[in-house]
């Protein structure tokens, strides 16, 4: 007798939602009746929050980074490493495009997966608004890989400015222009002049934090809209007190070779642009299938997070557009919002295997926290738990904003893996080096 056809649950994308759900999917069914399957075109997960340190060099990915292939065969779902090419629909198929090695030769064919329930959560990317000059000459940091880029060159330009500085050019600068006054942009911002300031410790002796030029540029009238206006306002002075020059109501209009435009503004010399302003779809998402689209190139999902088209795919985190009854806007593209949907899926996707109704998302705002590196944290805590914001500024910010990243350890880990790599984390920042030089 043949063994019995064992239900296939695949997610696509294993950043923090859909990470979080393999792991859960995999302790909770195992691999006996169920064959859970995480795809993503990377092999190591690093939490996103995090890419701003990884990227101004104060904090080494290698340790912190989640190997896919060990971490499914610990907590019984597989790993499949490739790039999603098409869904079809009709016969619960995902196809991977083929994945080729660093000199271009095939690793793997194309390959098709079958599903019984699909859940895409591939995240998102940055959103460039059409500008011109953006894709070619902007710097982003949606990935591992891109962060390592973007410190490689940050560290060419302060060896660079170093040299010549030791050599007696009169007052060189490191011109760093980012662009977009949200959580990457606020917290890359004072990342910089943290790394900086140690550098003259690892053999830059003519390199400190007054060598860097940082310009933040926000379209808006403030920066970070998400809090209330007054850590707002706290946020741009603690960001002017350590030398960044914040430009607000300030629109973009091209980048060029060495210079970023500004509509109605002087151009502003920069040797290093960030573009980190706003987040939409996938720009391969329209190649995928006839799902629902919203016009930023999202998957728009029902309050159940199901797509509109299909019961049996669902869709978490930065890819999907989700406006629940009652709201005017989407949730917002958090690391919490892919948590809490991914904790939601996880229920839901047992009750549909019961045949029983499907309930809707409630999404609960626990508010937003900002970190300015070892200077200053602030933000609002509660949100909506407690019918409106708790402002929180210094050491209990700074307490609540590392407990979202323990908090996340915890539900890729568990408790005890997530408590032992807490503890190996404050060994690592006594005995490594505080920056990363490669």
């Amino acid at each position: 007798m043949s063994a019995a056809r064992k239900t296939q649950i695949v997610i696509v994308g294993g950043g923090a939602g859909g990470l979080e759900l393999a792991r859960r999917l995999g302790v909770r069914y195992g691999r006996d009746r169920h064959d859970v399957i995480l795809i993503d075109r990377s092999r190591t997960h690093v939490w996103k929050p995090l890419l701003h340190e990884v990227a101004a060099g104060s904090l080494d990915a290698n340790l912190d980074e989640v190997g896919y292939g060990g971490h499914a065969a610990r907590w019984g779902y597989r790993f499949f490493n490739g790039a999603l090419e098409s869904i079809d629909r009709e016969t619960r198929q995902v196809v991977t495009a083929p994945l080729h090695d660093e000199r271009g030769r095939e690793i793997v064919a194309r390959h098709a997966i079958r599903y019984d329930w699909l859940v895409l959560a591939f995240g998102g990317v940055s959103n460039d608004f059409g500008v011109p000059g953006v894709k070619e000459h902007a710097l982003f940091l949606e990935s591992r890989d891109q962060a390592d880029s973007f410190r490689a060159r940050l560290l060419n330009a302060c060896f660079g400015v170093s040299v010549r500085a030791a050599q007696g050019e009169p007052d060189p600068k490191v011109r760093i222009a980012i662009v977009g006054g949200g959580a990457t942009g606020v917290e890359l911002s004072a990342e910089l002049f943290n790394a900086a300031s140690g550098l003259r410790h690892y053999g830059l002796e003519v390199f400190d934090e007054s060598r860097l030029e940082v310009t933040l540029l926000e379209a808006g009238p403030r920066l970070l809209p998400a809090l209330d206006p007054e850590l707002s306002e706290t946020v741009a002075e603690e960001l002017q007190t350590l030398g960044v020059d914040v430009r607000r109501d300030t629109q973009v209009s091209g980048i060029r070779p060495g210079e970023v435009l500004t509509r109605d503004g002087p151009t502003i010399p920069a040797d290093l642009v960030v573009w980190a302003a706003g987040v939409k779809g996938a720009d391969f998402v329209r190649q995928l299938s006839d799902l629902e689209l919203d016009r930023l190139d999202r998957l728009v999902v029902r309050p159940t997070l199901q797509t509109t088209l299909d019961d049996r795919i669902f869709a978490i985190g930065d890819c999907c557009a989700c406006t629940l009854p009652g709201e005017e806007r989407p949730i917002p593209p958090r690391a919490q919002s892919a948590h809490q949907m991914a904790a939601h899926v996880f229920r839901q996707l047992d009750r549909a295997q019961k045949a029983e109704p499907l309930e809707p998302f409630v999404y609960r705002d626990k508010g937003s926290l900002v970190s300015l590196s070892r200077y200053a944290s602030v933000g609002s805590l509660m949100g909506n738990l407690v019918g409106g914001r708790m402002a929180v500024e210094g050491r209990l910010a700074r307490l609540a904003y590392l407990s979202l990243y323990r908090l996340h350890l915890f539900a890729i880990h568990g408790w005890l893996r997530g408590l032992t790599l807490i503890a190996v984390g404050h060994v690592n920042r006594i005995a490594r080096p505080r920056l990363k030089l490669h």
